[in-house]
């Protein structure tokens, strides 16, 4: 159980930053050269800020009840 954690941690964030990266690029390649440029990439910022946020602290949370485990 303890490793399948430990690559969870791993993963999560590996997987999160390839999708949003994906997403970024497409979004910015469709909107590239017309005037909904500046708003789109304002939402796609906060999206991308809001989910660092929510990914780190459940990757903060993960990572206290593993190591309240190891200790006990």
């Amino acid at each position: 159980m303890k490793k399948k954690s430990n690559r969870l941690l791993l993963t999560l964030p590996i997987v999160s930053a390839i999708i949003w990266g994906a997403v970024i690029i497409g979004c910015s390649l469709k909107l590239s050269g017309t005037p909904y440029y500046a708003e789109i990439s304002n939402m796609l910022y906060g999206g991308v800020i809001s989910h660092i946020i929510i990914i780190g602290a459940a990757l903060s949370i993960q990572s206290k009840k593993m190591k309240n485990s190891e200790s006990a």
